[in-house]
């Protein structure tokens, strides 16, 4: 998280919570002094904890009102920024603001229109909802510099029509042009130097650039911040004259891209160039702002020719990363509320799947379309890449997002009820891609149909209803919008790993038992699974001793063990079956400036991610947590078929001898011992680097042979 400087309170101000209030905000005097007393004393509480630590927020008018400066009558003011320049401070500043910051959530929504009609009104209802949705935001020390704020609609063709009319152009043809809304570098050189690499790539590609249009925005709303590092915002039209299909021409834009940001890597520009979307369906309009200015920004989106059926906004609170303009959301397909706590291992494991990973559907040109994650990028960012990639490959929105974000399905009371087929999919899946894993409230849209879903823990709120003037909505709280209860046809909540879709051709909504029964239908799982997925049956503990106490303190000693970690640890859980618990804190030096010697374990410590999530474990968490682990290989994630659930399925990653054993003995797997010894009297020749070296070598030399299993030995009869 990025830190921003905050104004440092006068040391006469305090708050006093029984003067009178001018500003008509609240009810009733109990409720006034319950705001300016009791949440005054936790903010200033936490305020001498994080003075120095950088806090961002956006003030808030109701708070300006409650605060007041002993003796002055005054209202408490945030400092004024004119012009894109910090201002003078009106007056000191209480240190409420601490408190009103403390937000660990985005805010997300959609609307759309059931019989696929484009009216302004949605976008008009899209930035009030949007609006209602700053206190989830984060801004900069200016108050006005968002993390972030963003619409994702269908394509406004009468807007662009009537742009082409103007500029002497034909009328655009929506069933074979695409709309490229870019960030461009701000340096006159550079932005024409990254348009000619687009227009080359696009005219190498076989299209057509009908032409370029600078998109109308107001910087005089844009704060001092964002101001610094706004991009020039411009949109390409581009002809498909090729492909029919409306997923062909999406494929294509894709590659196109991709091409591009591959051919941008060698330019000094490279970091200052970027498609927020470029589609034949859809558009995203993003920036860092804050939600109330999104509108006024981009004068696109007060025009009464912007029209569509549909409208996915998303306000950002940026955690992870430092805010920035490609950064803010909607991305190219989702609007994501959270965080992905695992995204490590899974980008991880989307590069070492890039040489395996292919489809028909690309023609040969897999290659063309790697990197399939950016480390540089959010989490959001890389969520929203590999969802995508699924997408142009031929699956669906709510197919893709169920392979991401599955549910927690294993214990489910009701699944195995209401629909048994998901869980098929899901254990088909299990062994292919790695769940993308932490709290998550995700929006998406492919421009025909909008969805959205929750995590598996249901860490995020998410609110659903329906209109008899066939309207659907939902976001992540209730009241951003006016509502006549009377209309309301149908309304709920989504609860964790569900989901809802609507189909905006067939004018249908989908909810979380029809959406999955539909997906898992489309194969027959539970078939392939029976046939080729084998199960790891337990064996039991060896009886007796099978190293004599010399011998394993000798073990011991040479892995590290200290007779605390025996006394303390490894004896209480042989005794009681379950690991000691100990008081917080650990002040024990790292291991890697210790002068002492440690276990491997010790190296390595958990990257905890900043938003606070509960602890979760398999034991206390059961419902949402399973220690289970497929071994074998991961097939092709774009092919489906038999031959990606063959698998073994193990109950725990921590095995005895007897079933290590089963599966060194199971011929699919081809298991292969590779040692784990190094020689140190050969010197260099026999250094840890070099065996290190020479054991990558060995496994990736097995691989290639066909092994599925490596066992890395440390035992020295495996030298024999």
């Amino acid at each position: 998280m990025a830190a921003f400087s905050h104004p440092t309170p006068a040391p006469s101000a305090r708050l006093l919570p029984r003067q009178p209030i001018s500003n008509r905000l609240f009810a009733s005097s109990s409720y006034r002094s319950f705001l300016v007393g009791d949440l005054a004393r936790l903010s200033l509480r936490r305020s001498r904890r994080r003075r120095d630590a950088g806090v961002r927020t956006c003030w808030s008018p109701v708070m300006r009102a409650v605060l007041e400066l002993e003796g002055s009558g005054r209202a408490r003011r945030a400092p004024d920024v004119v012009e894109g320049q910090l201002g003078k401070e009106r007056s000191e500043v209480v240190n409420l603001n601490y408190m009103i910051s403390e937000r660990g959530a985005c805010g997300v929504g959609f609307i759309a229109n059931l019989q696929n009609k484009a009216s302004h009104n949605v976008i008009l209802d899209a930035l009030t909802a949007l609006g209602c949705m700053e206190h989830r935001g984060g801004c900069g020390a200016d108050n006005i510099s968002g993390d972030g704020a963003g619409l994702m609609t269908s394509i406004p063709w009468e807007l662009f029509n009537d742009w082409a009319s103007k500029q002497g152009i034909s009328s655009l043809d929506r069933s074979n042009t695409g709309v490229g809304m870019v960030f461009l570098p701000e340096d006159e050189n550079y932005m024409n130097a990254a348009k000619t690499v687009i227009m080359k790539t696009f005219l190498e590609e076989g299209l057509e650039v009908i032409g370029w249009r600078p998109v109308p925005v107001d910087t005089t709303v844009v704060g001092y911040y964002a101001r610094k590092t706004m991009p020039n915002i411009q949109q390409v039209f581009i002809k498909v004259p090729k492909e029919e299909s409306v997923d062909d021409i999406e494929r294509e834009f894709y590659i196109c891209r991709k091409l591009v940001e591959r051919a941008a890597q060698a330019e000094e520009w490279k970091d200052e160039m970027y498609f927020c979307s470029l589609s034949n369906q859809t558009i995203v309009y993003k920036g860092m702002l804050r939600s109330a200015v999104l509108g006024q920004f981009y004068l696109d989106l007060q025009d009464g020719l912007y029209k569509s059926a549909f409208a996915i906004y998303h306000r950002r609170y940026s955690t992870n990363t430092s805010p920035r303009w490609p950064l803010a959301q909607p991305m190219r397909l989702l609007g994501h509320n959270g965080e992905i706590n695992t995204i490590q291992g899974n980008l991880n494991w989307m590069q070492s799947r890039e040489t395996t990973i292919e489809s028909p559907v690309w023609r040969g040109r897999e290659n063309e379309i790697r990197p399939y994650g950016n480390p540089k990028a959010s989490d959001s960012a890389n969520l929203d890449s590999a969802a995508e990639l699924l997408l142009r490959s031929g699956r669906n929105p709510a197919e893709a997002l169920m392979m991401l974000v599955p549910e927690a399905y294993k214990n489910h009371p009701t699944l195995m009820i209401k629909y048994p087929e998901a869980v098929d999919f899901y254990d088909y899946y299990k062994g292919q891609m790695e769940a993308w894993d932490g709290p998550a409230l995700l929006l998406f849209s492919d421009g025909k149909t909008v969805g959205a879903c929750l995590d598996r823990n249901g860490l995020r709120p998410a609110r659903y209803w329906r209109t008899a003037d066939d309207m659907v909505y939902v976001a992540s709280e209730v009241g951003v919008l006016p509502m006549d209860e009377s209309k309301v046809i149908m309304k709920g909540r989504l609860g964790p790993g569900m989901m809802i879709t609507v189909d905006l051709q067939s004018g249908q909504v989908y909810e979380n038992t029809d959406v999955k029964k539909r997906i898992a239908s489309l194969h027959p799982y539970r078939k392939w699974l029976t046939e080729n997925m084998r199960t790891l049956k337990p064996v039991n503990f060896l009886s007796s001793v099978v190293l004599d106490n010399d011998t394993i303190l000798r073990h011991q000693q040479a892995f590290g063990y200290s007779s605390e970690d025996v006394q303390m640890v490894i004896e209480t859980m042989a005794a009681q079956g379950k690991e000691p618990t100990f008081c917080m804190g650990d002040d024990i030096p790292l291991a890697v400036l210790s002068l002492k010697p440690h276990m491997i374990f010790d190296y390595f410590k958990q990257r905890f991610a900043q938003v606070t999530n509960p602890a979760i474990d398999p034991l206390r968490e059961g419902l949402v947590m399973s220690l289970e682990v497929n071994i074998g290989k991961r097939g092709n994630i774009l092919s489906i078929g038999p031959q990606n659930a063959s698998q073994v399925i193990l109950s725990s990653p921590v095995l005895n001898e007897g079933e290590l054993d089963s599966l060194m003995k199971d011929t699919s797997l081809k298991a292969q011992v590779l040692p784990t010894f190094f020689d140190i009297s050969k010197g260099l020749d026999g250094s840890l680097e070099n065996a290190l070296k020479h054991l990558c070598e060995a496994a990736d030399e097995a691989v290639r042979s066909g092994s599925q299993l490596l066992v890395l030995s440390d035992r020295s009869e495996e030298l024999v």
